[in-house]
């Protein structure tokens, strides 16, 4: 079978509804048999997994998230944003973008932030007097905050994959989660800028600052604020390595919602740990197909054959970042996350590195894109997240984010073409 029609098959096979994983594994056999190779090969890309250390990190990671989401740390990240940030103009709204923010990074989904978070934040903004489509449209929008900010599971999955293709430029875990610092505060504060402009007209969107009640709020949220400091403070402070702050957080999660809140139940908590390892699980399936693809293509020379066709049309590396940004927000709307990120990672980062840009800013920019294509119409996720949790017809729902599509993918175009926004905490 030649490669034109077994790709043919296969897409076609995809379309019936082949899981992602198999789709990707299978283009890797078809290349490496048609390239005369042992299709072990294949096959020991997924044992090499075992051997990576830093890969434990997004199990442990993921865990955490998983035990925050069941417990009632919503609520309470809920309730101190809101006696922290609720006296403002727009204040609640400020209050959603956030807490959607700060879930998101250490859940590392947002569609779990949109399930979680929406049933407290969208009643709360549409009786403070938001519109229900300025209402829907921040909330859908704001799920997909905090993926920039550590420990996201996007972030280091991207720096895992970068440092199997090496460079002449390391790639690691804590240089990402310092990158991702200011151009997700970039995106935060231009959305809070909106809401407060949003607000200006709701008195009901606003309430007296109450120093009783910020204590109150601070008081409960006691055992989740260390959680920051415990993963950026051990992890620069040298004391851990990014998988060790992993175990210490899930450590001090499990501790906190089993043993001490005791919000999840021995009972439920197998049930916890099996719905958040099945979603390692399928990471681990696509990590390991996209790495095998990733060597047929890096044995094909197709990254330096991309970098040719690009140098024939395209001589500028800002021209080459506005097309990257299009075709990463196409694809952010047909694709999860991380199987972007390790399929386009190995082909992107040597093309990226021709033109000279640094392989930690290019993390950001693939990220903050495919951030936005979770609620672009017509297929991101968000989107039909939405429709389902709230109710509503997808085309509310893609009206309703269209004026938060606008402002983020401002913010995105300016941490392309301001590469120290990523960089400069370096």
């Amino acid at each position: 079978m030649s490669l034109p029609l077994g790709l043919v098959v296969i897409l076609a096979l995809a379309a019936l509804g082949m899981p992602l994983f198999a789709v990707i594994a299978a283009v890797a056999l078809l290349g490496f048999h048609l390239a005369g190779y042992d299709l072990v090969v294949v096959a020991v890309e997924f044992y090499r997994l075992g051997d990576m250390p830093g890969l434990i990190a997004i199990p442990l990671f993921t865990l955490a998230g998983y035990l925050l989401g069941e417990s009632a740390a919503p609520k309470r990240l809920v309730r101190l944003s809101n006696a922290l940030l609720g006296w403002l103009p727009g204040g609640l709204a400020i209050v959603a973008i956030v807490a959607c923010a700060f879930f998101t990074a250490f859940t590392g989904a947002s569609g779990v932030t949109i399930v979680a978070l929406g049933a407290l934040l969208y009643p709360a903004l549409r009786q403070a007097g938001y519109s229900e489509r300025y209402s829907l449209g921040l909330v859908t929008s704001a799920g997909s905050l905090g993926l920039l900010f550590a420990p996201s599971l996007p972030l280091i999955v991207y720096g895992f994959v970068a440092g199997q293709v090496g460079g002449e430029t390391p790639v690691t875990i804590p240089d990402l989660f310092l990158a991702g610092l200011l151009p997700g505060l970039l995106m935060v504060a231009m959305l809070s800028a909106h809401a407060m402009w949003v607000g200006q007209g709701l008195p009901k969107s606003r309430h007296r600052f109450d120093a009783g009640e910020l204590a109150t709020a601070l008081r409960e949220c006691a055992w989740e604020l260390p959680l920051p400091l415990i993963v950026l403070g051990g992890i620069y402070s040298g004391e851990l390595a990014p998988s060790e702050a992993a175990a210490v957080t899930a450590l001090y999660v499990l501790l906190v919602t089993v043993g001490i809140k005791r919000e999840i139940s021995l009972r439920s908590l197998p049930g916890v740990m099996a719905e958040s390892m099945r979603m390692v699980g399928a990471i681990l399936l696509i990590l390991g197909a996209a790495l095998a693809l990733s060597n047929w293509l890096v044995d094909q020379e197709v990254p330096t054959t991309l970098f040719e066709a690009l140098r024939g049309h395209v001589d500028s590396p800002w021209v080459f970042l506005g097309l990257l940004n299009l075709f990463l927000l196409v694809v952010g709307m047909l694709l999860d996350i991380f199987s972007a990120i390790v399929i386009l990672t190995p082909l992107l980062l040597p093309v990226a590195a021709g033109f000279g840009i640094h392989p930690v800013h290019l993390g950001v920019v693939m990220l903050a894109n495919l951030q936005l294509g979770y609620f672009t119409p017509p297929v991101g996720m968000n989107l039909f997240i939405a429709a389902y949790r709230f109710n509503k017809p997808i085309g509310t729902l893609v009206r309703a984010c269209l004026p938060f599509f606008l402002i983020l993918g401002l913010a995105v175009a300016l941490l392309t073409w301001w590469p120290g926004l990523s960089l400069g905490l370096l």
